[in-house]
């Protein structure tokens, strides 16, 4: 990794080489980066948390002088619990997933002899553009190694210690691999970003990471191809029929586990049947935890009667503003439902397309809300804080898209390559093909095989060769 001043066009050129030379390195010799990545920032640990300390004690007086938001404080922490092993742990299962390169997803016989295959790639360069977070350093340098890319990470001023510090350690474990450092780039000149934004020629991915202004200024200003999602507007269905005990452990979690999380539930529709018998109970709950309610009328008027003097007393009116709010906060907003229609309007509407969440026994109530909410995470009785790269078995993720392209939802290695189509023939040539010529076969073959686009016993046995030889 190079932690770089250059310009921004001299950052894109030299992440194109560096791209081109990890796609041809093996899976050992990828893994083997990842391996001296974890074991140097295992190493290095102390080092990384001094240098977020001093990031955090800077944050913590911009918060109070009201320029930071403590969403991005929270963000920020690298010292919590379990978060740096979390952080090491991920690079580990990224190492031990399945190469998702130079895999065949589809074959096609054209003619005898003449053979089309899709084959997985790698995207090519990705401009990650993120705020606080330190770990996505060494998130985004595990899968960007893996499926072959280069990245180019612009941080926040925020964590700039800790960004020096994370990529200051990788760039010394990768120097001892065949990774070439240029494929991974820390940019820490200001002011670069509407420039990388139009680099289009060079940088293929622009990934960012961070609040909604960020999002919205990278998508409004990018010549490059954006994946992300701009907000976390999380909605749970809660329907009469959901037992209240379950009902309350799912929504607490969703609510109370990570408040400043993208995953983090926002809003609560009820449907009215129980607004006067599990409500309640999810309630009293919900405000033990310290959380803020915004209520409509209906579920207003259900509460301060069945709550004690107290919890009644801290409820609070709902505006038409707060269905629309991503609040990173201990606050929710509550709104009556009449109807399985109503509910899947309403979310459709008002929800960011991240993840939403139905709590039912009834199947088809269910199936019917799993199907019709347009999101790229929808779920049945369980929290939406599940979305989540690492929960879905994916290592880490990249971030999450909520984008209608070739990727969405948690984004892990599989969302990071693309396919090329390979044809192996043998001296054919479309003039052949046509009226009055040969006729196309167009027969469909598996697509699993080792040797995938190989035709015959010869060419298995050359590719394997191959493969043997790159470590694949």
């Amino acid at each position: 990794m190079s932690l770089t001043n250059a310009t921004p066009l001299e950052v894109a050129q030299a992440a194109r080489v560096g791209s081109r030379r990890l796609a041809v390195l093996s899976t050992d010799e990828r893994n083997a980066a990842l391996t001296a990545i974890h074991e140097a920032l295992a190493s290095g640990k102390e080092e990384v948390l001094a240098a977020n300390k001093q990031d955090l004690e800077d944050a913590n007086k911009a918060a109070a002088g009201g320029t930071l938001s403590q969403s991005l404080v929270k963000r920020l922490d690298l010292g919590k619990p379990g978060k740096y092993e979390d952080m090491l742990q991920g690079i580990l299962d990224v190492r031990d997933l399945q190469d998702p390169i130079n895999k065949t997803t589809a074959r096609t016989l054209l003619d005898d002899n003449l053979l089309l295959s899709r084959v997985t790639c790698p995207i090519g360069v990705l401009l990650i553009i993120f705020e606080a977070r330190p770990e996505v350093i060494a998130n985004i340098s595990a899968l960007a190694i893996k499926s072959g890319n280069a990245a180019i990470l612009k941080g926040g001023k925020e964590s700039s210690h800790s960004f020096a510090a994370i990529a200051s350690i990788i760039s010394r474990a990768l120097s001892t691999t065949s990774v070439p450092s240029d494929c991974l780039q820390l940019v820490q000149t200001r002011d670069v970003i509407a420039d990388l934004l139009k680099l289009d020629q060079y940088i293929d991915l622009c990934i960012p990471r961070g609040g909604n202004e960020l999002v919205r200024y990278v998508k409004d200003n990018a010549s490059i191809p954006v994946l992300g999602h701009a907000d976390g507007i999380c909605t749970a269905y809660l329907c009469g029929d959901y037992p209240a005990d379950k009902a309350t452990k799912i929504i607490v979690d969703a609510k109370v586990s990570y408040p400043a999380g993208c995953n983090a539930l926002e809003q609560l529709l009820v449907h009215e049947t129980a607004l006067n018998s599990t409500l309640p109970i999810v309630a009293e709950a919900l405000l033990s935890k310290g959380v803020s309610l915004r209520c409509d009328p209906a579920s207003f008027s259900a509460l301060k009667s069945k709550l004690d003097a107290h919890s009644a007393a801290i409820l609070q009116e709902a505006s038409e503003e707060d269905y629309d709010t991503e609040f990173l906060d201990l606050i929710l907003a509550i709104k009556t439902i009449s109807s399985l229609d109503q509910a899947i309007e309403h979310v459709n509407a008002h929800s960011s397309h991240h993840t939403d969440a139905i709590l039912t026994l009834d199947a088809p109530t269910a199936q019917t809300f799993l199907s019709a909410i347009d999101s790229s995470s929808v779920y049945w009785n369980t929290s939406t804080r599940m979305a989540d790269g690492q929960r879905y078995g994916f290592g880490t993720e990249v971030g999450i898209s909520t984008n209608k392209i070739h990727s969405r939802g948690p984004v892990g290695l599989e969302g990071l390559t693309i396919y090329k189509w390979i044809i192996i023939g043998d001296a054919q040539v479309s003039a052949e093909y046509g009226a009055g010529g040969k006729k196309w076969k167009h027969e469909k073959l598996a697509a699993g095989d080792e040797e995938g686009w190989a035709r015959n016993e010869e060419e298995k046995e050359v590719l394997r060769k191959f493969r043997a030889e790159r470590g694949t």
